[in-house]
């Protein structure tokens, strides 16, 4: 309940930020000409977008299981996060054009304070932002929140560069603006396609990692009634696994036993293991 609180105040508190941003961004931008600017004022639109996916995929991730979805609903978490990263990549396609014409097209931005004033509270709500978002991610590994993350972040340092290109207006060097529009466009792309892979490993039921395995091996291990171990299998559930295995045990054991230590492993494995949801343990005598 406390993940899935945080995750959806994480959503709200991006929508809310991400708006005020918009609306101050596109007044001056489209005033000033400045395509750095506007292009600042698209990944705000973007922004929004990836806060609203948040909350209606952490919503819906956190449905209880059924009879239609045995292991619940935790895959709406990536679903979700491959609708932002495709928005994110499909944005940065359009404002890299923009910016690509605005530096063949010679555009001139005109400096005023307002511009700079615009890219300071940028950088100091998305500052404010990306530390909360941090903090709550560290705390839950929620892919969700890692992508407003790295939308806060990222706009931190952009941001810093539009305010750079504002100052160099200043002293006539205009062509620096399209250049950095260009930048902020293949910024987007590239955290959207790291956004893309995570989550399409994810609905493409990738195993565990090998470090986890490993991890997983030397617990199983711990215990010296269980001579070999094998078969290793693993699905997610959104962000937790459910895994498969076979353990070997003396063949003289008794049934009951033999069940009871895999029993006593299950409980083990989903204890040790944060990453681990539910392990289901076949045992055969050797």
């Amino acid at each position: 309940m406390e993940r899935y609180e945080e995750t959806q105040k994480v959503g709200i508190l991006g929508i809310l930020g991400n708006l005020f941003l918009l609306i101050i961004k596109a007044m001056v931008g489209f005033v000033s000409h400045s395509q750095s600017m506007i292009a600042d004022t698209f990944n705000s639109a973007s922004d929004i977008f990836a806060s609203l996916m948040t909350t209606i995929g952490n919503k819906i991730a956190n449905v209880p299981e059924d009879e239609d979805h045995n292991f619940g609903h935790g895959k709406a978490e990536y679903l979700f996060s491959l609708f932002i990263s495709l928005s994110m990549m499909g944005l940065s396609l359009k404002l890299l054009w923009d910016s690509f014409s605005s530096i063949l097209e010679k555009n001139v931005v005109t400096f005023s304070v307002p511009l700079l004033v615009v890219c300071i509270l940028t950088i100091l709500v998305k500052l404010g932002l990306y530390l909360y978002t941090r903090k709550i991610y560290k705390k839950h590994h929620n892919i969700l929140v890692e992508s407003n993350m790295c939308d806060h972040r990222n706009d931190c340092v952009i941001t810093t560069f539009t305010l750079g290109s504002i100052l160099l207006s200043y002293y006539g060097i205009y062509w620096v603006d399209g250049i950095i529009g260009f930048l902020i466009s293949a910024w987007i792309f590239y955290t959207g396609t790291q956004i893309f892979i995570e989550s399409y490993h994810v609905l493409m039921d990738a195993s565990l990692t090998k470090e986890k395995k490993e991890l997983l091996q030397k617990l199983v291990l711990q215990n010296k009634k269980i001579k070999k171990i094998d078969d290793i299998y693993s699905v997610p559930v959104g962000y937790h696994y459910i895994v498969v295995l076979t353990i070997y045990v003396d063949g003289k054991m008794s049934t009951e036993d033999s069940h009871e230590i895999a029993d006593q492993l299950e409980e083990k494995i989903i204890r040790k293991m944060d990453a681990i949801q539910k392990a289901i343990i076949h045992v055969n005598p050797i």
